[in-house]
């Protein structure tokens, strides 16, 4: 081989590298376009009104101007003119804990054949944009295939803020293994839900360092471990506090030196207190833990993200099994941990935890709605949006999407909807995105408009 031979291939292989999930890369920006929107009433993701009527100028994917006055385009042919009619113009939503590979696949297809999950999980992209979800943050499973496809413009879908696979222990929530895969050799084969990138067993600091740094190599934004028991993995009681503090601690750091953060799945007290003296910045559910523990999380600054869980979830599990068991022991929990969220004023975050049901992910609107249970409309959908989008930011420069989310503000990114009625009085419109959702932006780009005769 030449000199000047090799030294091309090495280039290539450095580029290669460097393209491949060593850094998060932007996505590609879009053109130069010019939307107006004209006679809106703008609802910002953070505060409880609707602006007087105004106009909201969106220069290839950034929000440019907003004024009450009228706003002078050069309205060429490719500038797009929307009459808002004095309707709600918004952010896109943000679901924070969400699993894009992991809601139209049965728990036996998860498995299974690769190609034909991509191709669902590309096709439920599609529709979890046209509810008005413009960004997710995944907690869990190989989305980053899918992430790149909607980046470039293959797929339409939100943006993906990826885990990548959920880190677990032996017998840990995530750990789909069966008895017969026991006992496990250290350094041996991968089973097939780590071939997959779905969930990594790791059961010593070392390993935990090996299988963070790989989702960090891959183009993970953040971390997601479990340290307790869950309610879907087979062998893994609620009650099991699963990783050690130093297993926790290895992955903080690994995250911390990569400028990012962990989150860690836990329901009770002891799982959720192990992670938090770990340096965990995010508690993913927590329904079980008690007064002194909502103290701890807010005195230290941590986030808990929380979900609503429908009781349609909870009765999907069949009568008698250990998941329906699980989940009648952990339900009852979440009313007290909104109220406790509450009473603390803990920095609280929404999503939706939906696994392997299609008819589920059709409520995701639904589901957000439900949780006028506890707060009002406008405290739901301030959390929905620039709450959620602040817990995004603690990615740093692992942020793939570097702008601002979930905010209706000069120079944001351009991800919004328009909602036919007032979602701060009627937070139920959210539940009907068919119906109420007339235009669906995207990063600049309108996936949906329905005002168009």
């Amino acid at each position: 081989m030449t000199l000047m031979l090799r030294g091309a291939l090495l280039a290539t292989l450095l580029l290669t590298a460097t393209s491949s999930g060593t850094r998060a890369q932007d996505p590609p920006q879009a053109s130069g376009d010019l939307t107006l929107f004209e006679n809106v009433r703008i609802f910002d993701g953070k505060n409880a009104t609707l602006s007087a009527p105004s106009n909201v100028l969106v220069r290839g994917n950034r929000i440019e101007t907003i004024s009450p006055q009228p706003i002078a385009v050069d309205r060429r042919a490719d500038t797009r003119i929307i009459d808002g009619g004095g309707r709600t113009l918004m952010p896109g939503l943000i679901d924070a804990h969400w699993h894009a590979m992991m809601v139209r696949v049965t728990p036996a297809q998860a498995f299974g054949d690769v190609g034909y999950n991509n191709l669902l999980a590309g096709a439920e992209a599609t529709d979890t944009l046209m509810r008005g979800f413009t960004t997710v943050r995944d907690v869990g499973g190989p989305a980053f295939g899918l992430k790149s496809a909607i980046d470039e413009g293959t797929v339409a879908g939100p943006r993906i803020y990826p885990s990548g696979a959920v880190i677990t222990v032996t017998s840990g929530h995530g750990d789909f293994r069966q008895l017969t895969d026991l006992p496990r050799t250290i350094g041996g084969m991968l089973t097939r839900m780590e071939q997959l990138g779905g969930s990594m067993v790791a059961d010593s600091p070392d390993e935990v360092r090996v299988r963070t740094r790989e989702q960090l190599m891959q183009g993970a934004s953040q971390i997601k471990l479990t340290a307790g028991g869950g309610v879907s993995s087979p062998f893994s009681p609620i009650d099991v506090t699963t990783f050690t503090e130093p297993e926790l601690r290895a992955a903080v750091e690994a995250a911390e030196n990569w400028g990012t953060y962990v989150a860690a799945h836990a329901f009770t007290s002891a799982a959720i207190r192990g992670a938090v003296a770990a340096g965990v910045k995010c508690i993913e559910h927590g329904f079980l833990m008690d007064d002194a523990t909502a103290r701890l999380i807010a005195e230290k600054g941590v986030w808990l993200s929380m979900q609503p869980l429908p009781e349609d979830l909870r009765l999907g599990f069949p009568v008698g099994s250990v998941q329906r068991a699980k989940a009648d022991e952990v339900w009852p929990g979440i009313a007290r941990s909104y109220e406790l969220a509450k009473k603390y004023r803990i920095k609280t975050a929404w999503g939706t935890d939906v696994l392997f049901s299609p008819a589920l992910a059709r409520q995701q609107g639904a589901i957000l709605a439900s949780l006028a249970r506890w707060y009002t409309p406008a405290e739901a959908l301030v959390m929905a949006t620039s709450t959620n989008a602040e817990l995004l930011a603690l990615s740093g420069k692992r942020n793939p999407y570097p702008g601002k989310l979930g905010v209706v503000e000069q120079d944001a990114l351009a991800d919004l909807l328009l909602v036919d009625g007032n979602p701060l009085e009627n937070i139920n419109l959210v539940a009907d995105p068919g119906k109420n959702f007339l235009v669906i932006m995207k990063d600049g780009k309108v996936h949906k408009n329905a005002l168009l005769k």
